[in-house]
């Protein structure tokens, strides 16, 4: 038994016929040169003579023969290679789908098992056929690829070769005969062989190799611990300080990366270390679509020194550029405390930095506005202490004893007055409490008393120091008890969107709802989220909350939140401090988000409808060109008989050439009658007029044409049903034409009735072949002839009968008949007594636009199988 796990080698061809087998037969004639034991375990040749040739003397292993309904089929013997067991076998079409009995569903799982052996395997596949790229194919070709291998199948590969040709190359080769057959050569040249075509998966086979490529040299540069740069691709790292030069940055980032076919762009923001952002969330998630829609990625990292961050993490993706922009601080700034562009440039070694001028460079940065969360009532109480404090400790050490003076004792309790009105009032009542301390004890507390003159120097150091200690001491309290406050309003925020995704996530994104949480969140009056068609269109309100006075009453304030162009945020009440705006701010992102999503949504509603309408008229042209020809045919044929001067015709042959001509023409009124019902319930034309009715003046008239083949047992005391008759009696006649139709010969079908409280069911049940109950639902569909494609008609029978059930507020449903067959059951509901007036007429009575039984041979175009 080999241990050792084979090696697999995929030629990856960019197109059908770029020659990609003829390329794994080459390799294997090398290796049987240098003395390599190669067999052929499966090679698709196609009839090219070129292919058939290059096979040559190489050992084939004979395939394994399947046989499919019917059908024998030939597939890869994966007993018989591991039987022979050769160093190295070549498998064409990983991609390939096996025959049904199979080992594996996939031939790639055959590969896999063949490589566990130790045999070494080269393989084939095509781009298209790449899982990944399914849906890029599709839309640039119009064919759905049915046969896919997963990427990490192929990506695991110990070597890929693209096998590639150019799109003339390849045209001129397939114009020629190289690749298909002559009468498949101009269809194949017109449609999937464009020259457009061929150029996007050509380009689609080289970015996924140099994916697959760039994923080896990182886990390469990762195994060998190579921190060193390797310039293998441009990537273009811009450094996002959240300022206003980061828009020029990004854009010119962008134009940097353009000029370099397959550079990257992205864009880093540094987070304090913290946690807590010093860019409001609605700028970065601008400048986050701004990278977007340069065709770039957005990441933020969270560092203690912003530099290095933006360079570890240039190092980290292996960047060959990094973009920042010229510092906005002032000369002098830059020259004491230096500037994060120039320690950018010291610390990037091998990165080149590209530093960007820009209208803010040395304009000084601007000065962010000091959060308070202290309320107006505390920061009052601050002042006043910065007054009483040192004055009640002046008052309680003088009356406790003037006499004793204990400077280094009297500074402690000084300064725990400081440290207690910072917490009260924050740093600068703090400040002035200290500066007030200082005055108090100097003129009180050191010789010579009552002047502010000091005689010790060494009491002149501890004032000093007081003082210093003071102030940082109040600093550091102002400082704590100010981010302590805004964590717990980053974290107050962060729970409100959390509560608003999950309501999005959970199906409640509507906009009322949205509205609805601003306005509890934030106690405003009145919320809008207003929309306009374009720039000069008027705002119209979307959605409206109130909970308070109007938004035009008297000391109203109203804010207005830009989402984007077209929808706008308005809130009515009080005044949104500026930390609250940045909240609302991510609720109109959010709003947006919302929005789009709901536009999507609508648009992939619209588009799945085109496609099913598509798909509908496409399946309509395929089985209807035979339907139609049929009949017109035998009736063309009839009535040139019948009018032939030449031909004299006894009364026999003129009475069954007229009835041919009688049942064709009924045949196409059939085909036409349930196209056009078809037609009318995708179209939502059909519009019952629901009133009481028996069954008794429904199920005899629609079965009337069967009755011969029928047992029928319906009570004559069933209650009232409400439903269209018209609409009910065409679906019972569809559901008994296709019993009747697959019954077997002798074996009537069985048309049964009952009542329960709420409904009248009618079964309708057949002895016949039946159907699975995978099918069961689709039989439902149009065009659903199951395995039966010998009968006439198109199956639309089952399709229409379930729309026009559902039109009436009936259901329709399949079970399995005891001891074989099929049972539909038709559930109607009951007349619920005075439900309003009753339509007058009698079956068929529906509006204009609904479908109404016309006549016994119309009730019977519902005889197309269904099954």
């Amino acid at each position: 038994m080999n241990n050792r796990r084979g090696r697999l080698t995929v030629y990856l061809g960019a197109a059908p016929g770029v020659g990609k087998t003829y390329a794994m037969l080459d390799e294997a004639e090398r290796r049987c040169a240098r003395g390599t034991d190669v067999v052929i375990g499966l090679v698709e040749t196609h009839g090219r003579a070129a292919t058939i040739a290059r096979i040559g003397d190489l050992e084939i292993v004979p395939r394994r023969l399947v046989e499919h309904r019917g059908t024998m089929l030939t597939e890869l013997d994966v007993e018989a290679v591991l039987r022979r067991a050769p160093q190295v076998v070549l498998v064409d079409e990983l991609a390939h789908t096996n025959a049904p009995g199979s080992a594996h569903p996939k031939r790639w799982q055959d590969v896999h098992d063949l490589l566990d052996a130790g045999i070494d395997v080269v393989t084939t596949v095509n781009v298209q056929h790449l899982a990944s790229l399914t849906d890029d194919v599709e839309a640039i070709t119009g064919v759905r690829q049915r046969e896919t291998v997963p990427d990490q199948v192929v990506r695991e590969a110990d070597q890929i070769q693209l096998v590639d040709l150019s799109p003339e190359q390849l045209r001129r080769r397939l114009a020629h005969g190289n690749v298909y057959r002559a009468e498949q050569i101009d269809a194949s040249l017109s449609s999937y062989f464009r020259l457009g075509n061929l150029t996007a998966l050509r380009e689609l086979a080289l970015l996924w190799l140099a994916d697959r490529v760039d994923d080896a040299l990182t886990r390469y540069r990762a195994d060998h611990a190579i921190s060193g740069i390797w310039p293998a691709r441009e990537r273009i790292v811009v450094a996002v300080t959240g300022g206003p030069e980061t828009a020029t940055l990004l854009r010119r980032g962008a134009r940097i990366a353009q000029r370099a076919a397959g550079a990257e762009l992205l864009a880093v923001h540094v987070l304090p270390t913290d946690g807590l952002p010093s860019t409001p969330p609605a700028t970065i998630a601008s400048y986050r679509a701004l990278t977007e829609s340069l065709d770039g990625t957005f990441h933020t990292v969270v560092g203690e020194d912003v530099p290095r961050a933006v360079v570890d993490f240039a190092r980290g993706v292996n960047a060959t550029m990094i973009v920042v922009g010229v510092s906005r601080h002032p000369v002098w700034r830059q020259a004491l405390l230096g500037s994060s562009s120039a320690e950018i440039a010291r610390l990037s070694e091998a990165i080149d930095v590209h530093l960007v001028t820009h209208e803010q460079a040395r304009a000084g940065a601007r000065r962010q506005s000091r959060f308070s969360s202290l309320s107006p009532r505390r920061r009052l109480a601050g002042w006043v202490s910065t007054v009483a404090v040192p004055v009640a400790l002046t008052a309680f050490f003088l009356l406790l004893d003037r006499d004793e003076q204990n400077l280094p004792s009297h500074l402690m309790i000084y300064l725990a007055g400081v440290v207690a009105v910072a917490i009260v009032g924050g740093l600068w009542p703090a400040l002035v409490t200290a500066v007030v301390s200082f005055v108090l004890l100097n003129w009180f507390f050191t010789e010579p008393t009552g002047r502010l003159i000091i005689h010790q120097p060494e009491d002149v150091l501890a004032l000093v120091v007081f003082v210093l200690v003071a102030g940082a001491v109040a600093s550091v309290v102002d400082l704590a008890a100010r981010r302590s406050a805004q964590a717990y309003r980053a974290r107050a925020e962060a729970s409100t969107l959390a509560a608003l995704s999950r309501s999005v996530l959970s199906g409640e994104d509507t906009a009322q709802a949205i509205v609805q949480r601003l306005a509890v969140t934030f106690a405003v009056a009145d919320v809008r989220l207003e929309e306009r068609d374009d720039e000069r269109a008027p705002w119209v309100a979307v959605a409206v909350t109130t909970r308070g006075p109007a938004s035009d009453a008297p000391g109203t304030t109203v804010t207005e939140v830009a989402i984007d162009e077209r929808h706008r945020l308005v809130l009515a009440g009080r005044a949104l401090p500026a930390s609250d705006r940045e909240v609302v701010e991510a609720f109109g992102a959010q709003a947006g988000i919302v929005l789009e999503h709901r536009r999507l949504r609508e648009q992939a509603a619209q588009a799945q409808a085109l496609e099913q309408a598509e798909a509908t008229r496409t399946a309509l042209l395929a089985a209807v060109s035979h339907d139609l020809r049929t009949p017109l045919a035998a009736i063309r044929a009839a009535v040139d008989g019948l009018s032939s001067p030449d031909v004299e015709l006894d009364p026999e042959d003129r009475d069954a050439l007229t009835r041919t001509i009688g049942e064709s023409t009924g045949r196409l009124e059939r085909l036409i009658g349930n196209l056009l019902d078809l037609s009318r319930l995708q179209t939502g034309a059909v519009r019952p007029a629901l009133r009481p009715a028996s069954l008794e003046e429904v199920v005899p008239v629609a079965v009337e044409p069967w009755l011969p083949a029928l047992t029928l047992d319906v009570p004559e005391d069933l209650p009232l049903v409400q439903t269209d008759p018209g609409l009910l009696e065409r679906v019972v006649a569809n559901v008994v034409s296709n019993a009747v139709r697959h019954a077997p010969p002798g074996r009537p079908v069985l048309v049964t009735a009952s009542a329960t409280r709420d409904e009248v069911e009618l079964r309708v049940a057949d002895a016949g072949p039946g159907v699975p109950d995978d099918r069961k639902e689709t039989m439902f569909e149009p065009f659903q002839r199951l395995d039966d494609t010998t009968g006439p008609g198109l199956g639309l029978g089952l399709a229409v009968a379930a729309g026009l059930s559902g039109a009436v507020g009936a259901r329709i449903a399949a079970e399995d008949t005891p001891g074989g067959g099929l049972t539909m059951v038709l559930t109607v509901p009951r007349s619920v007594p005075d439900v309003g007036p009753v339509s007058p007429g009698g079956p068929g009575t529906a509006r204009e636009e609904s479908v109404g039984a016309d006549d016994p041979d119309t009730v019977a175009a519902y005889e197309e199988p269904a099954r």
